[in-house]
């Protein structure tokens, strides 16, 4: 039974669709009326008899090679003739909106059937009572008997229980619930899928005690949406897929260049101590340490974007352990005083009277201290200081790094913290770096579960605070967070920097999120 309604359906569709084309092109393009379609359709139903019908009769009276053809063609310019007079017989009769017809004689048989798509009126258990709406009749043409059965039956199975469920919310008092849903359509066209994809505004009706009466339901077509969403998730793909390979491009170039750079820095190494021999002048071991400097610098290059796309691709792992932050702070500024020495500013450290142990990844921190320092020292000219904080503040362990340098423009604080991108990028720029410096120090605290804030003012310096938790908890609860697949690194938003006065100090404040792995 099943089968033979299918092929009924799919017999419609294509009738419809003939009949759709045939009175369009009558019409000079314009939409066909679906009162005219259902004209058409009907009619075909009788002559499709007869079409079988007339060619058997003749048959009696005369051969088969004769009564074949002469009742086809009688019976199709019989069908040709009645269409044209019923369709022309309504088209004469319909009323038509000139300026001397009166509107009520020209309105539609319900206020609804001016709003698009389907309206439906259910009752509370959800079977449909009426239908109306511009789109009735397309909606209504593989609907399957919907008027008196429960209209969960036209959805897709696995969108049942969503509809059910909002029913459900209009009875114990929600006044309106939209739904995305699947409607069935057993008739397949060649440019129709099997599903049509509708959003569902569902309105409540109420009686005077508050019980749900009755339900209107809209059913707007969103395939266009649909189709656009498709594509957005298509793209979506594709840029996750080129940021990974990216990441993936990085690394295994950064594994690849750090073997050579080692042995160049190993054999150069060599060549300044004069193991095998002494070299002859002053300027061979000039050579020779520029070698080391330069070799020095790409690896840490070369470090700085390994790490960097293990927190892109969420595959750095922190190793909590206790240690001694003063130790850290201190250690940072032995390593960094020479170099603060040279280029002649102050460099000093102040750790808070019983700091004592945090709960960290130890080689983190650091790095997120030395970035930090020689970034400062970098931007400070002659004669300036650079001051390391250690304290703590709450439960968190506060780290400042302050110094008296060029500070950063406001225009340019929202450049801070992106891959590769420096704030003084013009041609003449006098200062080196990667840019991945703040960029390494955003993605270390943020897999912390720490936060990010820098003040800063050109031609006074800037103020760079960086919190994260002292006994280690915030890894876990930045692994636990219900969103981690964040943008590496964070950065500082325009939208998250107060509106104050240009002479006043900018503050930027960024709360990190990273992905852990």
């Amino acid at each position: 039974m099943l089968v033979l309604r299918n092929m009924a359906d799919k017999a419609k569709a294509i009738l419809d669709r003939a009949a759709d084309r045939c009175l369009s092109a009558s019409a000079g393009g314009e939409a066909a009326d679906p009162r005219e379609i259902a004209v058409l359709r009907h009619l075909s139903a009788g002559f499709a008899i007869l079409l079988v019908a007339v060619p058997l009769t003749l048959s009696f009276f005369y051969g088969p090679a004769v009564s074949l053809p002469l009742g086809f063609a009688a019976v199709v310019s019989l069908f040709l003739l009645c269409a044209v007079a019923l369709i022309g017989l309504r088209r004469a009769t319909t009323p038509t909106a000139d300026a001397g017809t009166p509107i009520a004689e020209i309105q539609p048989r319900s206020p609804f059937d001016v709003c698009p798509g389907l309206i439906l009126a259910l009752d509370t258990a959800g079977h449909v009572r009426e239908a109306a709406g511009r789109d009735r009749d397309m909606f209504l043409s593989f609907l399957r008997d919907p008027f008196g059965r429960p209209f969960a039956e036209q959805v897709h199975v696995s969108d049942r229980i969503a509809f059910v469920q909002a029913l459900d919310e209009l009875r114990q008092g929600a006044d309106a619930v939209v739904i995305d849903l699947r409607l069935d359509r057993p008739v397949i066209g060649i440019d129709q899928a099997q599903f049509m994809n509708v959003r569902m505004d569902m309105t409540a009706t109420r009686r005077a005690d508050g019980q749900l009466a009755a339900v209107h339901a809209q059913l707007l077509d969103i395939a266009g949406e649909m189709s656009i969403r498709t594509v957005a998730l298509e793209k979506e793909d594709e840029a996750v897929a080129a940021h990974e390979a990216k990441s993936r491009f990085l690394a295994a170039v950064s594994h690849e260049l750090r073997t050579p750079l080692n042995a160049i820095l190993g054999f150069s190494d060599i060549l300044a101590g004069e193991y095998f021999g002494k070299l002859e002048n002053d300027r061979q071991r000039e050579y020779v340490q520029l070698i080391r400097q330069s070799g020095a610098h790409l690896l840490s290059v070369v470090n700085a974007m390994l790490d960097m796309s293990k927190i892109e691709a969420g595959r750095y792992e922190l190793m909590l352990e206790h240690f001694v932050i003063g130790e850290a702070v201190t250690e940072c500024e032995q390593m960094l005083s020479l170099q603060a020495a040279n280029k002649g500013v102050k460099l000093t450290s102040r750790v808070a009277r019983g700091l004592g142990e945090v709960v960290a990844d130890e080689r983190a921190v650091r790095q997120v201290l030395i970035n930090l320092v020689g970034n400062a020292i970098k931007f400070t000219e002659s004669g300036g200081a650079v001051i390391i904080d250690a304290s703590r503040e709450g439960r968190d362990l506060k780290i400042v790094v302050s110094d008296t340098g060029i500070g950063i423009a406001p225009e340019k604080m929202a450049l801070i913290g992106r891959p590769f991108t420096q704030i003084h990028s013009d041609l003449s720029r006098a200062y080196e770096g990667s840019g991945l410096g703040l960029s390494l120090v955003k993605g270390l605290t943020a897999l912390h579960g720490g936060t990010f804030e820098m003040d800063s003012r050109p031609g006074e310096g800037t103020v760079v605070t960086v919190r994260l938790p002292a006994d280690g908890s915030g890894v876990a609860a930045a692994a636990s967070a219900e969103d981690t697949m964040v943008e590496f690194p964070p950065r500082l938003k325009t939208a998250d920097r107060p509106v104050v006065g240009e002479s006043e100090r900018k503050t930027v404040y960024d709360e990190a999120e990273a992905k852990i792995a």
